[in-house]
């Protein structure tokens, strides 16, 4: 009887990468659409990914089961 796996949970794998520090990458919400309003600088920032906040580092790891 084989064994059961862990699965990664799929959406999670999209949206964030691992990098080779073992930090979280991941890409800033709202720039896709409603630009008119938007500063161009506040949309310029947008376009930039950021860092997982360290708070939340474990419970996106635990959907990253592969790491």
């Amino acid at each position: 009887m084989a064994k059961v796996k862990m699965k990664t949970n799929k959406s999670a794998k999209k949206r964030f990468k691992i990098t080779a520090t073992g930090k979280i990458k991941r890409w800033r919400a709202g720039g896709s659409h409603y630009n008119t309003k938007k500063a161009k600088d506040r949309k310029r920032r947008l376009r930039k990914p950021t860092l997982v906040n360290p708070g939340w580092e474990d419970k996106v790891r635990g959907l990253l089961k592969e790491f």
